[in-house]
């Protein structure tokens, strides 16, 4: 199997945020990876600290528009994705970058308690996109989503662990995750993506009413001078 897995990086600027490209990339190569076993992980010892708040700064409406559409589309993709996927999160898992891990059918983490795995929108006053939520929903134990959404917080991974927002923590996420990955490989392929097919039915498909609300409303509020006024804060502290 090991000849059969394709290792997706997560590669960009400030520890490998989801700008366009980076989005775009992931997005190709799921297609071209084709139902094979996919290992994500990301690049320099970050998995993804969430998405590229230069360019949503920046961000008119329709630029606005095109890029939660994208993200959209990446988190659809990768997690009705037709074979198995392992998240290896070798670093920094924010926002964006925790729902990639979300999307992934087994998440194992680095054993360091200096990481940050987390979903803080809220934090920064955005709401999550309807595909984006979805996956929330369907991935994050009841017991806790409210406590991982509105709180916002950041977790090491052991308090991530025992949120539901990973599956395991090792000493070396790269191995075993490529470790489950064989594990999840070895079923009849098949019968694994038929069952996580139908397990999945329904947790990203978006509803007309929805769908109005996200362009009419939800764009237009993550482009609101106040939204912008807390990102480019938290840009200026990163420096």
């Amino acid at each position: 199997m090991a000849n059969d897995l394709h290792t997706l990086t997560i590669r960009g600027p400030g520890k490998n945020a989801l700008g366009t490209p980076v989005m775009q990339d992931i997005i190709a190569q799921l297609r071209a990876a084709a139902g094979r076993p996919v290992l994500l992980t990301g690049d320099t010892g970050a998995f993804s600290a969430g998405l590229n708040l230069k360019e949503v700064a920046g961000f008119d409406g329709e630029g606005m528009l095109r890029f939660l559409n994208l993200l959209e589309e990446m988190v659809d993709v990768l997690f009705n994705y037709a074979g198995p996927t392992v998240a290896a999160v070798n670093g920094h898992a924010i926002a964006g970058g925790c729902i990639l891990a979300l999307c992934c059918d087994h998440r194992v983490a680095t054993d360091d308690r200096s990481i940050r795995i987390g979903l803080n929108e809220v934090a920064l006053g955005l709401e999550f996109p309807p595909r984006v939520m979805g996956v929330v929903r369907h991935r994050v134990p009841p017991r806790w989503i409210e406590r991982v959404t509105l709180e916002a917080g950041l977790h090491d991974p052991r308090r991530a662990l025992e949120l539901g927002l990973i599956d395991a923590v090792a000493a070396d996420a790269q191995a075993a995750g490529v470790e489950q990955l064989e594990r999840l490989a070895a079923h009849p392929r098949g019968a694994y993506v038929a069952t996580k097919r139908t397990l999945r039915t329904g947790a990203t498909t978006v509803s007309a009413d929805d769908q109005r609300y996200f362009e009419d409303r939800l764009v237009p509020a993550w482009c609101a001078p106040a939204v912008k006024d807390r990102v480019r804060a938290l840009l200026g502290g990163r420096r």
